[in-house]
């Protein structure tokens, strides 16, 4: 049992009028389909282990920023991270981000654990970077305090929308979009709360809805789409109807879309493949970067180099998707049967593993993932999300909070 985290909190025998409120604040599938999607409870961790969590995001999302300016424009190495090829000259052509801004929406999750090796001190190892259309926004900026907030337990998401507005500001985008507005709750919900918290008078449209000729991207009634936030993964324009259009109206200039197509290169799992392949290599990286690597990464490779204890899964898996998890001996222990496979789509990467530690919760033992949100350059809030080995669409979300 993890010693990290300290669950807080009796559930509520009102739950239903605290989903409900949940609802009314933006959250509307804290009961989604007769599934307890939220625990109504919160995972505490020490403040120190906190301050380490935002120390290793910054640290971190410095070391990705470097890496994509030297994949940028390599197009062996975007071959090798599994960009399509339909997205190469839009990479190419579009200008990459003076600053460490590449995405201005993002979220690190990582594994928190007491360090086997030294008694007392603890273990912070990425997983992966979603640094594209990351979601569990709502879950961190509105539900997050809210929970806290009536158990006694300080937030540390208080800034969130703060840098939500910073980042649209700079960014000014007039419409906002994802797969079935007003049908998809969670993505849906999303865009609204961006929206809210930017405060920026905004279109909300369904990218279904959109058509593009020559470039001109327009919504469901005609009108012309010049800046977009789009919750969509780019690495979907190589596969849907009209991604190729897409792909061209932004190369092209006549959209610009946010985040920023070289996100999708932050967002390849093969990422972590490249900066630590640098990273043995004594190449890019200095001395305190490098520091940075060895503690918060783990051995990633695109080959199967492990013999065993190792993770492989698609470079543009989500939600558990294609994870599948292998014992000491090389043996198949456990993969994902829940979430959409897509390593038939793309190439495949493979991760030294670490474990989720375990908490007891309302919901029974689960596994405990941490994420950081990263919005506008700047780690700014905590995801908790509660189930298997394997975190997938069938986990929980699980406020986490600093005593």
């Amino acid at each position: 049992m993890s010693g990290i985290f300290r669950i807080v909190g009796t559930p509520s025998e009102e739950r239903g009028a605290l989903v409900e409120e949940l609802r009314e604040l933006g959250f509307a599938w804290a009961d989604y389909e007769d599934e307890r999607y939220w625990i109504d409870q919160v995972a505490v961790m020490d403040e120190s282990v906190h301050a380490e969590l935002e120390e290793a995001s910054r640290r971190l999302w410095s070391v990705f920023d470097k890496a994509v300016r030297y994949v940028h424009r390599r197009r062996d190495l975007y071959e090798l991270i599994g960009i399509p090829p339909i997205l190469w000259n839009m990479l190419d052509q579009a200008p990459v981000a003076e600053e460490p801004k590449i995405s201005r929406y993002a979220r690190f999750d990582f594994a928190i654990s007491q360090d086997a090796e030294t008694p007392g001190a603890v273990s912070i190892k990425l997983l992966e970077l979603n640094a594209d259309t990351p979601t569990g926004y709502v879950e961190s900026s509105i539900a997050t305090p809210w929970m806290c907030g009536r158990l006694g337990v300080r937030s540390m998401n208080g800034a969130m929308a703060e840098q939500v507005r910073a980042a649209w500001a700079y960014e000014q985008p007039e419409t906002a979009a994802c797969i079935a507005y007003g049908e998809h709750a969670e993505d849906s919900g999303t865009i609204e709360a961006l929206v809210k918290h930017s405060g920026r008078d905004m279109r909300l449209v369904d990218c279904l809805e959109l058509t593009i000729d020559d470039g001109l991207v327009k919504d469901g009634e005609g009108q012309p789409i010049r800046r977009m936030f789009a919750l969509y993964p780019k690495e979907w324009m190589s596969v849907d109807d009209g991604g190729e259009a897409l792909a061209y109206a932004v190369e092209s200039g006549q959209l610009r879309l946010f985040n920023h197509p070289h996100a999708i290169l932050l967002q390849s799992k093969g990422m972590m493949a490249v900066v630590w392949g640098l990273h043995e290599l004594g190449m890019l990286y200095n001395d305190e970067e490098r520091e940075a690597i060895s503690r918060y990464m783990l051995p990633t490779y695109n080959k199967p180099l492990f013999s065993g204890d190792y993770v492989s899964k698609s470079m543009f898996g989500r939600e558990g998707g294609s994870v599948r998890m292998y014992g000491q001996a090389g043996e198949l222990e456990l993969q994902d049967e829940e979430g959409y496979d897509t390593s038939g789509l793309f190439p495949v990467v493979y991760q030294k593993r670490a474990d989720l530690p375990r908490v007891n919760t309302a919901e029974g033992e689960l596994h405990l993932l941490a994420g950081m949100f990263v919005i506008d350059g700047v780690p700014c809030g905590m995801l908790g999300r509660a189930g298997g080995l394997i975190t997938g669409n069938a986990s929980h979300f699980i406020a986490l909070g600093v005593e």
